[in-house]
C-alpha cells in the first residue's frame, strides 16, 4: 500500500504493520480532524499514528469473513503476527502460511504446523461467535449449473 500525504509522511518512508482496508474510514476520519457518527461501529483502526511515525496500533490479529461467492470461494481468514490461516468454507480445507518468509502464500503449513493451524482456527472460530458472523447457508433454488453472466440474457 502507498500513502502520500503531505508534510506528514516522510518521502521514501516503509512501516512493516499489517493493516487493512476496513482501517481507511478511521484513518481519513483522524487526518481530517473529524468526528464520525458515535452510533456507527467502526471496525478499523487508525493508522495516523503510523503515518507521523508517532506509535504504532492497538492490534494483534486481523479477521476478515467473506461467507459468498465472490472472486473466489466462501472463506475465513485470520491473520496473527507473521502467521495468516485460510479456512474454506465449501469444504473446511486449512491452509497456513508464514507471510514472512513466503510472502506469495505458496508453501501451505498447514500440515507440517497442525497446532499452529489449530490455535489460530480456534481464534478465528471465537471470533465469528463474538460478532454472531452470518454464514453461508444452502439456497434450496440452485440448480446445480455455474452462473455465467452470458446466460443471464
Amino acid at each position: 500500500m502507498i500513502i502520500r500525504w503531505p508534510g506528514i509522511t516522510k518521502p521514501g518512508s516503509v512501516c512493516s504493520v499489517p493493516v487493512t482496508s476496513i482501517d481507511f474510514y478511521p484513518t481519513m476520519l483522524e487526518m481530517a480532524g473529524a468526528t464520525g457518527d458515535p452510533d456507527h461501529l467502526v471496525d478499523g483502526v487508525s493508522l495516523v499514528p503510523l503515518l507521523k511515525q508517532t506509535g504504532t496500533i492497538d492490534r494483534e490479529t486481523i479477521y476478515w469473513h467473506y461467507p459468498h461467492y465472490h472472486i473466489t470461494t466462501p472463506f475465513g481468514s485470520i491473520r496473527k503476527g507473521n502467521f495468516k490461516l485460510i479456512e474454506y468454507y465449501e469444504d473446511g480445507r486449512l491452509e497456513l502460511y508464514n507471510l514472512k518468509n513466503d510472502i506469495s502464500e505458496q508453501h501451505n503449513l498447514a500440515h507440517e504446523m497442525p497446532e499452529k493451524a489449530e490455535e489460530l482456527k480456534k481464534m478465528i472460530d471465537d471470533w465469528r461467535k463474538s460478532v454472531d458472523a452470518q454464514m453461508m447457508t444452502p439456497n434450496p433454488d440452485y440448480d446445480g449449473k455455474p452462473y455465467s453472466i452470458r446466460n443471464s440474457h
